[in-house]
């Protein structure tokens, strides 16, 4: 088969996902103006490019899928659809003239986890892509483009942090200035610190896949019609101050309250938004004693629950305790990420 020829060229691209963002929902631009203190973190999403001379395959580009077992060549003048997304960062930043291109895509996070695994899966495919061609793009240079390619080719409702913290790796607090231009300050913190902190967290699947319901768009067009001065979108900017303070003061039990205080403002924003699964698991992990929890990215059914754990040793027995109260509750393990966007090759 023309698939199983060498190569001429393998480029291997990672970028790590995004947890515990208090302060989602300002970083849109219905808020126009935002806060973000968010957390990247693996498993990374990870793109393989394997360049072939044109002709080599049945199209200019093979897409493989893994997380989703879909493998299917396309020329990408003509967008077959499978994978909007993916498609549509491959037309936007081209291929070099003389190569084809066979894309391999993988994560080890459950598809639906609310995670921004979408958008770290955009910024690896950039990353890939742009290694082909001469120049590099910057990290902001790169989280714009993903952000661009859902919001003006897909049409897509999209914030800008999830793109930003996928480019720059690292506990991040992001300030949206304008809506999409935003600055990022990445949080030092020391080894000490960060170990604690990596050891305590906990990254729950619920067991369903995020669903984007109608509730955002009902919660959409109430931000829209209060304005950036919203009292729900201010609890939440200062959800994510709170945040930053707590890790720069290294006090994790400041950090727990702050993660309390965001989905507590995303519960006022609209009840759905804390669905029944994640009131299930945050039933469990109160009784266990957590220092807190938030509900990633905008809430609603499905998705995940980052908890942080009162002491290292209670993770174990809680992961039991959240299995026993609903066995489709899924531990993820992850590990804090220093790095942003990664690209490599050969």
């Amino acid at each position: 088969m023309a698939e199983a020829r060498v190569p001429l060229r393998v480029v291997h691209a990672a970028a790590p996902i995004r947890i515990c963002d208090n302060g989602g929902w300002t970083d849109t631009w219905f808020a126009g103006h935002g806060e973000v203190c968010n957390i990247a973190v693996s498993p990374c999403v990870e793109v393989q490019a394997r360049v072939h001379p044109v002709g080599a395959l049945p199209e200019r580009v093979v897409l493989d899928v893994a997380s989703y077992g879909d493998r299917y060549a396309f020329d990408p003048r003509s967008s077959p659809g499978r994978h909007p997304l993916l498609e549509a960062t491959i037309a936007e930043i081209g291929l070099p003239d003389d190569a084809s291109v066979e894309l391999g895509i993988s994560s080890e996070v459950p598809a639906g986890c609310s995670t921004g695994t979408s958008a770290s899966a955009t910024v690896a495919l950039i990353g890939a892509l742009d290694a082909l061609t001469p120049g590099r793009m910057t990290p902001h240079e790169v989280a714009y483009a993903a952000h661009r390619i859902e919001v003006e080719r897909l049409g897509i409702q999209s914030g800008v942090q999830d793109q930003l913290c996928a480019a720059y790796g690292g506990i991040n607090f992001i300030e949206i200035t304008s809506y999409p231009h935003a600055s990022v300050t990445q949080l030092c913190l020391p080894d000490a610190l960060w170990q604690e902190l990596e050891e305590r967290l906990l990254l729950v699947f619920l067991g369903r896949a995020h669903v984007s319901s109608d509730v955002h768009d009902r919660v959409i067009a109430g931000l829209e019609r209060d304005g950036d001065r919203s009292p729900h979108l201010e609890a939440l900017r200062r959800a994510a101050r709170e945040a930053r303070d707590a890790l720069n003061a290294a006090d994790l039990s400041a950090l727990g309250r702050a993660m309390v205080d965001n989905t507590d403002a995303q519960r006022r924003l609209h009840p759905d938004l804390v669905g029944e699964a994640a009131q299930t698991a945050i039933d469990v992990a109160a009784a266990h004693g957590v220092s807190g929890w938030k509900v990633n990215g905008a809430g609603g059914e499905g998705g995940s629950l980052t908890v942080l754990c009162d002491e290292v040793g209670a993770k174990q027995r809680l992961i039991g305790a959240l299995r026993d109260a609903d066995p489709l509750f899924r531990h993820v393990p992850i590990g804090l990420s220093r790095d942003g966007l990664r690209v490599w090759g050969s």
